[in-house]
């Protein structure tokens, strides 16, 4: 009794890819992603003219906290010099008398 033969023949598989032919791709091809439109380089200028520029609304919000800055620094200004004068108000009744 001989063995049995499971040898198999080798399939060389980039023939086989050949022999199927162009595989068929869901996505868009290189030469789609090439010839997609583009913007001209005055619409690229635009728009990043229009990113410098900003949203409005936060321009306003930018003004407006920078208002509130203002009026906080003018309070804290008058209590250290408010605080200052009568400090050195004392200093000199110290110092005269």
């Amino acid at each position: 009794m001989g063995k049995r033969d499971n040898r198999v023949a080798y399939m060389n598989p980039i023939a086989m890819a050949r022999s199927r032919g162009p595989s068929q791709s869901a996505g868009p091809t290189i030469q789609d992603y090439l010839n997609r439109p583009r913007p001209t380089w005055e619409e690229v200028k635009e728009q990043l003219e229009k990113k410098k520029k900003g949203s409005r609304a936060l321009a306003e919000f930018e003004e407006k906290m920078n208002e509130n800055w203002k009026k906080e620094l003018e309070k804290h200004r008058e209590k250290l010099l408010g605080g200052n004068e009568s400090s050195s108000k004392k200093k000199e009744v110290n110092i005269l008398s």
